[in-house]
């Protein structure tokens, strides 16, 4: 009772520190007079004198008033638009590493640029991310002409990007990018064999569009680059034959946790038509012999019961697409890890491309960890705040809106049923529509969608679809969805990134309208025309009622419903939303409210009625805080694990980094050589033992292995006083002799650096590639130690430290092995073989899903991420190839500028 009689006087603790944030607003007006009297380039020139106070010792919070009069003036010159003062609260909100909640339609983007100028100012590089392609590229073009005006140069990451260009983007002041573009981009970074051929520059600031979106629902996702193993295309159609003919009884399936098991007789059968096909080692399908039948079988009944068709994905083109379930969008390219997606396409009998072999993954989590001050916008994160802390340590700030609120939030309608609920939601989206009020309707998923459209086709209500079939049209149909009398259905509106304004979008409208009119009187008539409608359509909408927002199903969180709701009743505009339910939605379903709930519904409610109550409201509003409260402890327990991993893959980046770095790796090779000769003696001579218990022919077998020399060990080891310290300075001797010997084989000594470069970076790649495959494979099995009273995380990360110590020691002996043994009369650099294909993907480890929001991501970097070793991008071509001072530093292993064909070294960069 105290507290809310503190609150009511006091205001909430966001509500007094958002208050604490308007003096600095009124320090910002201050300068407006002065910033207004400034002609173009005095006011350009700003950046200049902002950067030499900085230089001079002055902070960023000192500048922070004046940069921000100065963005707000730049704005208002270049795009029309002027900073309102409860945007300027959300940049100093975004500038101090926090959340800013805004509201859609409160200038997010705009919000953005404020603090992305003054941390743009030291030059380190701010990074704004973006949920898909299609806003990086428009977010940089449309906000990059105030950074231009202002002197800062703007770069923007997308698909398919050759390196050069990737390299600078990144080298601006301020990158546009998606979240799966920097996450691919840095783990590739961490794949190539010379520091130039990165193209990230170190972590300094990024901001998050849609930060609830890309840090909350993507965090369960590791980002993975992988590549191909073998083609097992035919078990795949085999296995999916014999799935096919089993029945509901003979599985168990749990779709609140996405499980699903055989049972005991369900078993039995597919044993008995397995040993029938011949795929059966034994007699019982548990025998160690069929992991990877069983493997199959899970995987197959997964596709077929579980993953469904234009719900989790769609097939076109002769190809399985994988649906987001946030957004609704296709991801081309993007495939379920773990044979999941090759069981797919063997039930649709659709081409069975092969697995792939993780090569490098990383989290959202331990990624934008990485930054050292991260902000974020978004306009639902209050009911995430206490996850944003916990994993990201970052606070979320509500700010105020510019003009009230004037929506009218609706009780939700249950029905009996899905058919009852489709009915009733036509018949009111024609009521509206006649009237005139625009209706935008969300759905949860494409069948959803084009069920609903059928519904609506039989009421005669014109409409547009947005759902995966029609991306491509997406930002049209969404910026005109406003329009008076507009039916738009939509799969989900969350990162859609265009705003919905009533009566119309003049920028789209005159894309669409007048494309192929030329510049001139004309079209500057037709565009005011255009204008003079829109506004008469406008103040019709809005007599109209504004937009109606029409929720047919409750999604799993309630930021979703939100994010669909807060598409209406933009910046004081009037607006409805309203949610229909029935008992066959997956939310009531599986978290809903107990059978007693479902027992009354049915008994009281007759066909086609609806029934609305705060009561049940409440109910909905609870089932999702469970799903919510489960899906965060999903993500924490996804977190756990990859910190394990985390701070592995850190040593292993980091040891990259300095051999990269290394003008010379001879002083590692050796340190290598000597704990390797430490190793091995130590194993065959263990401490305190005599020599007659000592393994001589083990030991002299290995020394000839990993050393090649014959050492006389068996003759050191019959002299008086020998011991294990005299026999490993003896070997040690042996093997550095070896060693100069291989060294005096190559004809120019000075590529010696380079060859133990390439051995040392090829054999820790190799062995880190295996090392996350094993760590795969325990992450999946390890939660079994919980039958014996032990904790799965504990035992994980003991076991995890264990293989990495291993893996050090096998990295260790290969390298001395590789130098031993190898061949280097060769007159340049040994060949390496190219590496395959990389694959990128971003698959959710606990249910399979892919959850990317980057319909383009699946192509990245095919072209440009092959990386052969030690081989640099080719360079630029001169115009004159005959003047080679023009040419520059080019690669040895690079193709000659000549256009040859060959490689420089190979013809005019041949040695003398």
């Amino acid at each position: 009772m105290f507290g809310g009689l503190a609150k009511s006087l006091f205001g909430s603790s966001n509500d007094r520190y958002v208050n604490s944030l308007r003096s600095t607003v009124a320090k910002i007006e201050r300068f407006e007079p002065t910033l207004q009297a400034m002609d173009d380039d005095t006011l350009s020139r700003q950046t200049a004198l902002f950067r030499e106070r900085l230089a001079a010792g002055e902070t960023l919070d000192a500048l922070l008033p004046e940069a921000f009069a100065t963005v707000r003036e730049a704005a208002k010159r270049v795009l029309g638009q002027r900073h309102y003062d409860v945007q300027m609260i959300g940049g100093i909100v975004l500038h101090r590493g926090e959340i800013a909640e805004m509201r859609t339609g409160e200038g997010k983007t705009l919000v953005a640029t404020l603090a992305t100028y003054l941390n743009a100012l030291p030059g380190d590089g701010v990074h704004v991310v973006t949920v898909n392609d299609y806003l990086a590229r428009r977010d940089a073009e449309w906000m990059g002409r105030v950074y231009r005006f202002l002197g800062l140069t703007t770069g923007v990451i997308v698909p398919n990007m050759p390196d050069h260009e990737r390299r600078a983007a990144y080298a601006c002041d301020i990158t546009y990018a998606t979240n799966n573009e920097l996450g691919f981009d840095y783990l590739r970074d961490n794949m190539k064999y010379e520091r130039s051929q990165m193209v990230q520059r170190p972590f300094a600031y990024a901001i998050v569009d849609e930060v609830d979106s890309i840090l909350i629902d993507e965090a369960r996702t590791p980002l993975i680059i992988s590549g191909p193993t073998d083609d097992r295309s035919e078990l795949y159609t085999q296995v999916d034959r014999l799935v096919k003919q089993v029945t509901a009884e003979d599985y168990e399936l749990d779709e609140k946790m996405r499980t699903i098991t055989l049972t005991e007789d369900g078993t039995e059968k597919v044993e008995r038509m397995l040993e029938e096909a011949g795929l059966l080692q034994g007699s019982n399908l548990y025998d160690f012999e069929n992991t990877l039948i069983v493997h199959h079988v899970n995987q197959a009944l997964r596709a077929n019961v579980m993953q469904k068709r234009d719900t989790d994905y769609i097939v076109k083109d002769g190809k399985i697409v994988i649906i987001d379930e946030f957004t609704g969008r296709m991801m081309d390219g993007r495939r379920w890890s773990d044979g999941l997606h090759q069981a797919v396409e063997a039930k649709e009998g659709v081409k069975i491309e092969p697995e792939n072999q993780t090569l490098a993954s990383i989290t959202f989590q331990n990624y934008f960890r990485m930054y050292p001050k991260l902000g974020g916008m978004t306009g639902t994160a209050a009911t995430e705040a206490q996850e944003f802390y916990d994993i990201y340590k970052i606070n979320v700030v509500t700010i105020p809106t510019n003009l009230d609120v004037k929506r009218i939030d609706e009780e939700d309608q249950f029905y009996k049923n899905i058919n009852d609920k489709f009915r009733a939601i036509a018949k009111s989206i024609r009521e509206h529509a006649l009237k005139g009020q625009p209706v935008l309707v969300g759905t949860v998923s494409i069948e959803k969608s084009e069920l609903l459209s059928d519904f609506l086709r039989q009421e005669g209500v014109e409409h547009k679809v947005l759902n995966a079939r029609f991306h491509e049209m997406e930002a049209h149909i969404v910026a005109q969805a406003g329009r008076l009398g507009a039916v738009t259905i939509a799969t989900n509106m969350a990162g859609r990134g265009t705003d919905i304004q009533l009566g119309g979008n003049l920028e789209f409208r005159v894309e669409d309208e007048l494309k192929d009119m030329p510049e001139g009187e004309a079209r500057d008539a037709a565009i005011e025309g255009i204008r003079q409608e829109i506004a008469a359509e406008k103040q019709a909408v809005l007599d109209a009622g504004g937009l109606f927002v029409l929720g047919t199903e409750r999604h799993e969180s309630r930021r979703i419903d939100n994010q669909l709701r807060g598409r209406s009743g933009r910046q004081g505009d009037p607006g409805l939303s309203r949610f229909y339910l029935s008992l066959d939605d997956d939310l009531l379903r599986i978290f809903g409210p107990d059978t007693l709930f479902a027992k009354m519904m049915n008994k009281s409610l007759d066909d086609g009625e609806a029934i609305g109550s705060r009561w049940l409201s409440k109910a909905i509003e609870t089932a999702q805080k469970k799903v919510e409260a489960r899906n965060y402890d999903q993500r924490k327990q996804v977190v756990e694990y990859d910190n394990v991993m985390n701070d592995q893959r850190k040593v292993i980046y980091d040891q990259r980094a300095e051999i990269m770095d290394a003008e010379a790796v001879d002083d590692v090779i050796e340190d290598m050589r000597r704990e390797t000769v430490n190793a091995v003696v130590g194993a065959a001579c263990p401490p305190d033992t005599y020599p007659e218990q000592w393994d001589v022919p083990a030991l002299q077998e290995r020394v000839r292995e990993l050393f090649a020399v014959d050492a006389p060990i068996a003759d050191w080891i019959r002299e008086d006083h020998v011991d294990p310290e005299l026999i490993e300075t003896r070997i040690a001797a042996e093997a550095d002799a070896r060693a100069e010997r291989q060294k005096a084989q190559v004809v120019d000594p000075s590529m010696w650096g380079g060859i133990e470069k390439s051995i040392l970076l090829q054999t820790l790649d190799h062995h880190w590639k295996e090392h996350l495959a094993t760590l795969d494979a325990l992450r999946q099995v390890v939660h079994l130690r919980a039958y014996a009273q032990k904790t799965p995380l504990n035992e994980y990360k003991q076991e995890a430290f264990a293989l990495f110590e291993r893996m050090v020691e096998q990295i260790r002996e290969d390298v001395t092995r590789t130098i031993a043994n190898a061949e280097f009369g060769m007159p340049a650099m040994p060949e390496l073989p190219p590496m395959p294909d990389f694959l990128t993907t971003h698959i959710d480890p606990l249910t399979g899903e892919d959850d990317s929001r980057d319909i383009d991501g699946g192509s990245l970097g095919l072209v440009t991420t092959r990386l052969p070793p030690l081989q640099a991008p080719r360079p630029e071509m001169p115009e004159n190839l005959d003047e080679r001072s023009e040419w520059g530093e080019v690669s040895r292993n690079a193709p000659c500028p000549c256009g040859s064909g060959r490689k420089f070294k190979h013809c005019h960069g041949v040695l003398a």
